[in-house]
């Protein structure tokens, strides 16, 4: 009798970007987790940087704010404030879904089955996302550049 061989995963770890045949929740799980990790990155480097340069004394201090206004920072920081504006409506997304108030009314499982709410609630989301975070990038420099 042949025993049948379990399928290998060939991808590997860089092919659960490119699988294809993922929802777009799933891509919102992965973006959700990268901008997580880039925050808590560029939370350490904040405070690290801060600390041993403030500790080092004034003209230290000056020397490092003289270099980190450059234009490359300045995309750096829209980048920080675009990653930390999703993570958190996404957050708050996956708060909501899990407290139940975006899954709908629960309707008895009679065929053909419904699944219609559910499909365009996500792409819904990810649109008011990237409104918020584009009205975020542009107002910016008037929030917090002009103080």
């Amino acid at each position: 009798m042949r025993q049948i061989q379990p399928r290998r995963n060939y991808l590997g770890a860089v092919g659960w970007l490119w699988a294809g045949n993922y929802k777009l929740e799933r891509y919102l799980y992965i973006l959700h987790r990268i901008t997580g990790l880039g925050i808590l990155l560029f939370l350490l480097l904040h405070l690290m940087m801060t600390t041993v340069f403030r500790i080092q004394g004034q003209d230290v201090w000056e020397t490092t704010m003289s270099i980190l206004h450059n234009p490359w920072f300045k995309i750096g920081e829209y980048l920080v404030v675009i990653a930390f504006v999703y993570h958190a409506l996404n957050g708050l997304r996956l708060i909501l879904q899990e407290l139940g108030f975006l899954m709908g009314r629960p309707i008895p499982p009679i065929y053909p089955y419904r699944d219609s709410l559910r499909k365009k609630r996500p792409w819904t989301i990810a649109m008011v996302a990237v409104i918020v975070i584009l009205a975020l990038v542009f107002f910016y420099d008037f929030i917090i550049g002009g103080q």
